[in-house]
């Protein structure tokens, strides 16, 4: 789990871009590039320095096809169900947050969810940190906001209310592939709890959504792992909230008036999908159709 192969350093960038390394400080000084200081030094995540190189292309080629009926991104329960019973002809392919803004700005999806923290600034989903500054139509409409926190098997046997406990307990950890938000918001909350990644007893294997990474507690394969409390609730596990954060999906402006996203909309304004937000737990969707940003 080590944040090394994840994150670049100025003279890695500057290589990467095929730039001078002096180009680069003129581009975060002007906060044209994505970049940490989480450290201390200026540390550039691999991920978002891709996405801010497609949000440039050369006459918007991944704009010139028709969008596929795609919802990607990362696993929401409350999104999965509305767009199987919205009869919007969306699909969904869930792979985290990471994957769903790669296949949005590659034209393999029209929406994407995302839930990516900014170790800075303590927002989500924001365009310029995600190196989407530069794409000219952008749309990130709200979703939800969703409790994330641990999730342990029925009656917490092991007693974790914290990661802290996690560390102690040497409790195996179930986790998300690197680029999942999940996974970003655990190496923010490690961060801050002052626990190094590499102490830590992680699952031998990856969980690929919400779902995978509880039923991994739920078999055994795990004690604990952060995830949604919609996810610990389908399974029948413990949950032992931490965080509040913000659901949020990301579009091309065209694409929010697609027959398909406003038949998804205005299925979320029926009574029966304010019943199942209540039913799954965990959810606030009184600001849900907010538009966030507008490029």
């Amino acid at each position: 789990m080590s944040m090394l192969r994840e994150f670049l350093t100025t003279a890695e960038v500057a290589d990467y871009l095929r730039l001078k390394e002096r180009k680069v400080y003129d581009l975060v000084r002007q906060g044209q590039i994505p970049c940490s200081r989480a450290t201390g030094k200026l540390l550039f995540p691999r991920q978002h320095i891709d996405m801010w190189v497609l949000s440039h292309l050369e006459g918007d080629q991944a704009l010139r096809s028709p969008l596929p009926l795609i919802v990607a991104g990362s696993q929401d329960p409350l999104l999965e169900w509305a767009v199987r019973e919205s009869g919007s002809d969306l699909a969904s392919l869930c792979h985290g947050s990471g994957d769903g803004l790669r296949r949005l700005m590659e034209g393999k999806a029209m929406l994407a969810g995302i839930h990516l923290l900014n170790f800075e600034s303590g927002r989500y989903n924001e365009p310029a940190a995600l190196g989407l500054g530069g794409v000219r139509d952008l749309i990130v409409l709200h979703w939800a906001k969703r409790q994330q926190g641990l999730l342990v098997a029925p009656g917490n046997p092991l007693g974790i209310q914290t990661l802290s406990d996690v560390s102690r307990q040497k409790a195996t950890l179930a986790h998300r592939q690197p680029d999942a938000g999940a996974a970003q918001l655990l190496r923010c909350l490690l961060q801050r709890s002052a626990i190094e990644p590499s102490t830590l007893n992680w699952a031998a294997n990856v969980s690929l959504s919400e779902d995978d990474l509880a039923l991994s507690i739920a078999q055994g394969e795990a004690d604990v792992g952060l995830g949604v409390e919609a996810a610990a609730r389908r399974q029948h596990l413990h949950f032992i909230p931490l965080i509040e954060e913000s659901f949020d999906l990301v579009m091309h402006r065209r694409s929010y008036f697609e027959p398909a996203v406003q038949a998804l909309i205005s299925f979320t304004r029926q009574e029966r999908f304010i019943q199942r937000a209540g039913a799954l737990q965990g959810y606030n969707v009184s600001g849900l159709g907010e538009v966030l940003y507008n490029a």
